[in-house]
């Protein structure tokens, strides 16, 4: 069954999802200094608290529109496209162009920000299964495995094994998500408290929290990549999803109700997503960041960043890269039905 979006709940949802994806473009250009300046390694520790968690739960509130069926098969197959299109442009382009060393290049590794893809066929799978049981116990199941994946004694990288199972929480809650009852509860004062608890939490990391171990917020990695070998390793991950749940609570505070042109931008921003990419490889191996040592050039090159990812959600471009970025896929299906049908 196909489930309705209310239509200011798709409009929020939209604008969510291009404030997040600025965020992501944000915290790939500034990676690469956050050990030389400060306030930008606060600013990507303050970012990863939130916008992947946010990404999965706003990627789970869509797919109610057609998680099971045809729509649900049609997605699944243009997933996958996309992700042995850019699996392949990526590694094509890091041998003959970029001639970046060193990477492990194969389909069973995702590259960089291809791992989301390869997760989402994941939640989808994974939430098709639980779907007869309530969606409590499925947000409990969830928990539990994000938890326990730590625990196993394998490359949290491989297909996205590790971030498969840490994000599946926040996928699931999107997909069950009540917006009517969202926007009863979120009233202005809640939502002015929000938004400063969001903007404390920065602070709070500013001046206190920048020898937080990166790895536990990239979710890529076991417990014993991460060092940690002790019984209860998995409290630090609770414990970790206690701060992103905070974190992306009070970060939904700054997303407006109305429609807006950052509307119609976030109906693009699967185009940002998997295009980003080759411009952060393409900076870094200009040398562009060896030119970066003071915060005034730093905010240049995030000024830079905000406005490479509008323009990368513009018509022009999803008008040339459309075949690539969402592959037609009912070809697939039409030669599914001629094989059953020569079988049967």
């Amino acid at each position: 069954m196909v489930k309705t979006l209310p239509k200011q709940g798709e409009t929020y949802f939209l604008n969510l999802r291009f404030i997040l994806i600025l965020t992501v473009f944000i915290g790939n250009a500034i990676e690469p200094l956050i050990h030389q300046m400060d306030g930008l390694h606060a600013l990507f520790l303050w970012i990863f608290t939130f916008h992947m968690p946010l990404f999965v739960f706003v990627t789970g509130y869509f797919a109610k529109g057609g998680l099971d069926g045809t729509a649900g098969r049609k997605t699944l197959l243009q997933i996958g496209l996309q992700y042995i299109i850019f699996q392949s442009l990526y590694s094509f382009l890091d041998m003959t162009v970029f001639r970046v060393e060193n990477i492990h290049r194969s389909f069973f590794a995702p590259y960089l920000l291809l791992w989301f893809l390869a997760s989402h066929m994941g939640w989808r799978l994974l939430t098709l299964g639980m779907r007869k049981l309530s969606p409590t116990t499925q947000v409990v199941i969830s928990l539990a495995l994000g938890v326990l994946i730590g625990y196993l004694p394998l490359d949290g990288a491989w297909l996205s094994f590790s971030r498969t199972f840490v994000y599946l929480p926040f996928f699931v809650i999107g997909y069950h998500f009540s917006f009517d009852a969202f926007v009863q509860f979120f009233t202005k004062k809640k939502r002015m408290i929000a938004a400063a608890a969001s903007a404390a939490l920065f602070v709070i990391i500013a001046l206190w929290g920048l020898q937080m171990p990166e790895g536990w917020l990239f979710g890529s990695m076991t417990f014993m990549q991460l060092g940690h070998t002790e019984w209860y390793a998995g409290l630090y991950r609770l414990a970790l999803y206690g701060l992103q749940f905070a974190s992306a609570a009070a970060f939904l505070a700054w997303v407006p109700f109305g429609q807006s042109h950052l509307t119609d931008l976030g109906r693009r921003t699967l185009y940002v997503f998997l295009l980003h990419g080759f411009i952060i490889r393409l900076a870094v191996v200009s040398g562009l960041y060896s030119y970066i040592h003071h915060p005034a050039a730093a905010m240049l090159l995030i000024a830079g960043a905000v406005l490479l990812a509008v323009a990368l959600a513009q018509p022009i471009v999803r008008k040339m890269a459309r075949p690539v970025v969402e592959p037609p896929v009912t070809w697939i299906l039409r030669l599914e039905r001629m094989s059953i049908g020569r079988t049967s």
